[in-house]
């Protein structure tokens, strides 16, 4: 006999959503490119059903496919919007990129890795340098970042290759790393010196440097970053005056952070 709790759930329970869903989930590391059979195969959907759902997503700009193969597109990460601006990363990070933004007079930010994006989830303004519009939410490629660098220079092997598999690595100025060796060895470099500096590879004239925010495992789940223009600050100056109060509020991120109850601290 149904209890009580199934007849409830049975009553709201939107199964469409339901499936729509499980569709969603059936892209992943290994199978980034699924086909129509995958899909159906793996939600355990009818060919035709699978298809509904997926040419849906394509509608919504969730999905995108050449007739064969279906991949998530960037919007998706949309749908993890409210639960990444509602951590306390962005509450405790908030008083110290104010701090950070006052010393050096420059833009910063905090970041979180999504996939093959960084998503500001912080950000204290103090003038524009780039063409586009940088709020909370905003979302750029990892491997054109400095606070990208940092948080993919943190992972082991196995999840570098999973990276590799969903990024792409798209020229985005002349300076842009596009190229797994390379990228490789530049995340090995930011590895060792425990910060990195991107010079105009997201936008020409723009140069930033970021450094690790860690859990407390260690694991870096977040990156704090200060962004200037290349023709305002040469590279010397960024590494002697910018880099030493940046590891300071990284640091101290990381200590208020660790301090927050298990339960609304950041995953990592």
């Amino acid at each position: 006999m149904e209890s009580d709790d199934q007849a409830e759930r049975g009553a709201h329970h939107v199964q469409s959503l339901e499936r729509g869903l499980a569709v969603i989930k059936a892209f992943s590391a290994e199978a980034p490119h699924p086909t129509l059979s995958d899909v159906a195969r793996v939600t355990g959907l009818t060919r035709a059903a699978a298809r509904r759902f997926l040419l849906t997503l394509v509608d919504l700009g969730y999905v995108r496919t050449d007739g064969k193969y279906f991949s998530l597109t960037a919007r998706v990460l949309e749908l993890g919007y409210a639960y990444l601006s509602s951590l306390s990363l962005a509450e405790i990070s908030q008083p110290h990129l104010e701090r950070l933004s006052a010393e050096v007079h420059e833009s910063s930010s905090v970041s979180v890795l999504e996939i093959a994006d960084i998503v500001y989830v912080a950000r204290v303004a103090v003038s524009r340098i780039m063409t586009v519009s940088i709020s909370v939410g905003t979302r750029f490629p990892a491997h054109a970042t400095s606070m990208g660098h940092v948080l993919l220079a943190d992972m082991d092997r196995m999840e570098l290759n999973a990276y590799f598999v969903v990024a792409d690595l798209d020229r985005l100025t002349p300076h842009t790393l596009t190229h797994r060796t390379a990228l490789e060895a530049e995340l090995a470099k930011v590895r060792e010196q425990g910060w990195a500096m991107v010079d105009q590879e997201l936008e020409e004239g723009l140069r930033s440097v970021a450094a690790p925010i860690r859990n407390r495992k260690g694991r870096a789940v977040a990156a704090v970053n200060i962004s200037t223009h290349a023709s305002r600050t040469p590279v010397d100056v960024v590494r002697t005056q910018f880099v030493p109060p940046l590891i300071e509020t990284a640091t101290a991120i990381s200590a208020d952070l660790a301090a927050v109850a298990p339960g609304r601290a950041v995953r990592g």
